[in-house]
């Protein structure tokens, strides 16, 4: 009898088992073998589909029942023990996902490794005819704990799903597929070097642009240096506001990557507008086919050479990937193969941390314990990049000691200091007020959207602007422009905004008002305060404020504000690299077990000594966005109207959904079922709300929320 593996859908063309199996375990041979694993693909390749060698599963290619043909290549593992019981979890894993081990008392059939060892099913022996269990090496990673184990079953498993991912489609598109992979090359290089030709002849270091061309300098040069055996491969890019981190972060990254054969740089950004804007200036560098963008906002249209990105963005197989701290993270931390296919491809990279300081304190150690992970053991390089460098040694293992790629950090921070930081302690929102209209160019934040909401109805008229997460991404966008017009104008513009503006936004005002928060929010607020340097330091001032008689200050922000209090106290100049690393190292302290708010770690490491995995417990608990907001389309918009419509007539793809998120407004669940109740809301279905009355929508500040009450009400 023929096992088959695969049937083509004109069904004229037949796939066995066995040539299956070969293909995928030597492209997992190869993924595998850029961290020295290579018998690791090979063999869970050669396994996973033997559960194929089944007359039941010929039926089902014929329109038969289902049939589970994951679990008999994890049994088979299983039975040789040692080794090989890693290897059960990918197999077992290549489809539902990485299971947890679960414990014998798991009845036969469930999702547990422990149900599905149990499980009886159709006879697949024939497999012996065709396939021998390959034989297993010990892996080289270092074990430093209990989480280097399940980490590298979840890497093996990425080179597993790719590859069984990517011979399937080769298969049924008759190797035609319009993948472009691409890689870090020689021309890319010299693409940046004409860039940046005329930058680099800058040697007067009294000016802006001949201290930017230093840095710059200094970051080709170290990624000139080839790294030998205990050289150091994670850098720190401490560059001040302005100082050109963008270009010079790039600049190291593709130099190192190219002298030390790495295979792609990852970028890895909080925020979704400093993921366009850079995205934006790297596709201009390098190409547009160089560079995938790949987060939720993101579309690519339904031409050639877009599909070719929208297969990309699927495992990463990209010379330059720009992404964001939570698609990064959750990847890292899944057990489902469509998020961790791309895994494998994140070794052997060049990965750069922007605005590092902004990793999610409740997973914080999480995240440095993979960074770890990935600079140990699977030949990454890490930059940690930020204005305000968040006192991270101390999380990593001894023999990874940061080495910093800005040359004269303290002086370079001197240089380019622009402004004056006073602190003016309480205020009272009618002092705020009164400040603000003697103000020609002037930003003002506030730690809440419903304050900033209030402030700004209170000084409403013509040169008043705001700016939230009220707004719909597109109605702030075009907010934005109309202040970057007014200020490159000398008009009068005073913007009142929450923190959206604090990074990835390049504003320049005379003054800024920042209402006390943590010292690095105090610092990128100031970072939109003389920008340009045009004006003199003395005349740019940021004043630190607290509002009296605040009626609610969430615990995390309360937290950071009491910091800074005490480095305010300490430090004359709070915005000083000693105030930041001060400030950072009580934040941390005070934290303590709050840095790894699940538990995570401490579960992997009690477990580990078990020879147990949580693969989908973890995947469950590791959810950086946690979802407490709900989410609300404005048709306000001749396009988002269009994309209505569509929703109307019954369509749904990501693509849709993700060109929707430029026209949606996120709220918090208590305001949501508010709205809902009088009768604000029209619900297609679970998942997609509109707004029903656009009258209830406003121009200036999108939807409205008391600011005394908290609760949401419409103009």
């Amino acid at each position: 009898m023929k096992y088959l593996a695969h049937i083509s859908e004109d069904r004229k063309r037949e796939e066995s088992v066995l040539e299956h199996a070969q293909k995928v375990a030597e492209k997992a041979k190869s993924f595998a073998k850029i961290f020295d694993a290579a018998s690791w693909g090979y063999c869970c390749g050669m396994m996973h589909d033997i559960g194929k060698y089944s007359k039941e599963f010929n039926e089902r290619l014929h329109g038969g029942a289902p049939v589970d043909h994951a679990t008999a290549g994890a049994q088979e593992l299983n039975k040789k023990k040692g080794l090989y019981l890693l290897a059960a979890y990918c197999v077992a894993g290549h489809h539902a996902g990485l299971p947890d081990t679960g414990t014998p008392a798991d009845p036969a059939g469930s999702a547990t490794m422990q149900g599905r060892l149990k499980k009886k099913l159709a006879d697949y022996m024939d497999y012996k005819k065709e396939i021998s269990i390959p034989e297993l090496t010990m892996p080289t990673i270092q074990v430093i704990d209990g989480f280097s184990v399940p980490f590298f079953i979840r890497m093996i498993y990425s080179c597993l799903v790719d590859a069984d991912f990517l011979e399937t489609e080769n298969f049924m598109k008759e190797n035609e597929t319009i993948r472009d992979s691409g890689i870090i090359s020689k021309e890319l290089l010299d693409r940046l070097m004409n860039y940046i030709a005329l930058w680099l002849t800058n040697k007067n270091r009294e000016t802006v642009n001949g201290r930017r061309t230093e840095i710059l300098q200094q970051c080709l040069n170290m990624g000139t240096m080839e790294l030998k055996n205990g050289h150091s491969n994670i850098f720190s890019l401490t560059v001040p506001t302005g100082g050109g981190k963008t270009i010079s972060s790039l600049t190291f990254a593709l130099q190192h990557a190219y002298v030390n054969r790495k295979d792609r740089i990852i970028y890895v950004i909080p925020y979704t507008s400093i993921i366009e804007q850079n995205a934006e200036v790297f596709r201009k560098i390098l190409g547009e086919d160089q560079v995938l963008e790949n987060h939720f906002n993101v579309q690519y249209e339904n031409n050639f050479e877009f599909q070719k990105m929208q297969l990309a963005a699927e495992n990463w197989d990209k010379p330059v990937i720009v992404t964001t701290n939570v698609q990064f993270f959750e990847s890292l931390f899944s057990n489902r193969a469509s998020r961790c296919r791309k895994l494998h491809n994140i070794a052997n990279s060049v990965i750069i941390f922007d605005e590092v300081q902004m990793l999610p304190d409740s997973y914080l150690k999480p995240c440095i314990r993979a960074i770890n992970e990935l600079a140990v053991n699977y030949k990454s390089t890490i930059v940690l990049c930020t204005a305000t460098q968040p006192s991270l040694q101390k999380f990593f293992v001894e023999n990874l000691q940061i080495q910093e790629l800005c040359p004269n950090v303290r002086n370079q921070f001197e240089f380019f200091k622009r402004v004056v930081v006073k602190n003016i302690g309480m205020i009272t929102e009618e002092e705020l007020i009164q400040n603000l209209k003697k103000e020609n160019q002037a930003l003002c934040i506030l730690n809440n959207r419903k304050q900033v909401q209030k402030i700004y109805q209170l000084l409403k008229k013509e040169g008043y602007y705001h700016l939230s997460t009220f707004m719909y991404p597109e109605h702030r966008k075009k907010t934005l422009e109309t202040i970057r017009e007014r200020l490159n104008d000398n008009k009068k513009c005073i913007v009142i905004s929450t923190c959206l503006v604090e990074a990835g936004v390049d504003l320049d005002f005379h003054h800024v008002y920042r209402e006390l928060a943590g010292v690095d929010s105090v610092v990128q607020a100031a970072g939109r305060c003389n920008r340009e340097g045009k004006r003199f330091i003395e005349e740019s001032n940021v004043f630190v404020f607290q509002i009296k008689d605040r009626a609610f200050i969430p615990t995390e922000v309360k937290q950071s504000m009491e910091i800074a209090k005490m480095v305010s106290e300490k430090f004359n100049d709070i915005t000083s690299l000693g105030a930041i690393e001060y400030y950072f190292n009580q934040f941390h302290y005070l934290k303590g077990k709050e840095l790894d708010q699940k538990g995570i770690l401490m579960q992997l490491n009690k477990e580990a000594h078990a020879g147990r995995y949580s693969f989908a417990s973890v995947a469950k608990a590791f959810k950086m966005i946690e979802n407490k907001e709900k989410t609300i389309i404005i048709p306000k918009e001749n396009r988002a109207k269009e994309l209505v419509n569509r929703l109307f007539r019954g369509e749904r793809s990501k693509q849709l959904m993700r060109e929707m998120g430029h026209y949606s407004v996120q709220v918090y669940e208590k305001d949501f079922e508010r709205l809902r109740a009088a009768g604000y809301l029209e619900e297609l279905d679970q998942e997609i709300v509109l707004l029903r009355n656009l009258d209830k929508y406003s121009d200036e500040m999108g939807i409205i929320a008391d600011a005394e009450f908290g609760v949401a009400v419409f103009l």
